[in-house]
């Protein structure tokens, strides 16, 4: 089974884009190989209104269904394992330092008070850094975050990189997975920290021989 004959998406992280650095860097190591990445715009143009579901809904619509491949980097690995938990077709998973374990790490980043502050106002105002500015995010983002499980049951082969130092998700979290879901989920350890990249060539070579090798026939 050759790599190009699977669909193979590329999800971005939180306030981030098709256009972010790993997902170029990606995007030209498949082209090289005569593959295509599909990179989706995950928030539609509507960051505000951005929710786990919504995304989970984007996937879902854009892969009807077909085996495929998914990438992807701290929200968008996160997604990805929650996608593959429900969807079988999904063949394999590579995880870039994934938001695992999501909510209780944004509700401990913010604190009681700013996370009180947001419910009452509806919105508060972060930084997109696909955007360069802040933008608004609704409160709903929050909630609806709230009905998904922290740590995702994978059954498919599952390649995670993740940062020793990584200050936004602990290694650890990463480490429990793959320990809860042996031997399919394998993690490594990379001297760096959450956004890995000053260690992509490294990632590349793993991934590329993790994806390739031993990859069942499309029904």
């Amino acid at each position: 089974m050759l790599l190009e004959q699977l669909r193979v998406l590329y999800l971005h992280g939180f306030a981030s884009g098709p256009a972010s650095r790993k997902a170029t860097y990606f995007a030209a190591k498949f082209n090289e190989c005569g593959a295509n990445l599909e990179i989706p715009d995950l928030a539609q143009g509507d960051f505000r209104h951005l929710t786990i579901t919504a995304q989970l809904d984007l996937i879902a619509t854009l892969l009807d269904g077909s085996p495929a491949i998914l990438i992807g980097s701290s929200l968008g690995g996160y997604l990805a394992a929650l996608y593959a938990a429900t969807h079988r077709e999904i063949k394999r998973l590579i995880l870039l330092a994934p938001a695992l374990d999501f909510v209780r790490l944004w509700r401990q980043g913010l604190g009681t008070e700013r996370l009180a502050r947001w419910k009452r106002s509806g919105s508060m105002p972060v930084f997109h850094y696909a955007e360069g500015r802040e933008m608004p995010l609704d409160f709903e983002f929050i909630q609806d975050a709230a009905r998904f499980p922290p740590f995702p049951n994978l059954a498919q082969p599952t390649l995670i990189f993740h940062g020793r130092h990584d200050p936004v998700v602990p290694f650890w979290n990463s480490v429990l997975l793959a320990a809860a879901h042996y031997p399919e989920v394998h993690v490594r350890c990379l001297v760096s920290g959450h956004e890995l990249t000053d260690v992509l060539d490294s990632i590349w070579l793993e991934s590329q021989s993790f994806l390739t090798k031993g990859l069942p026939s499309k029904e």
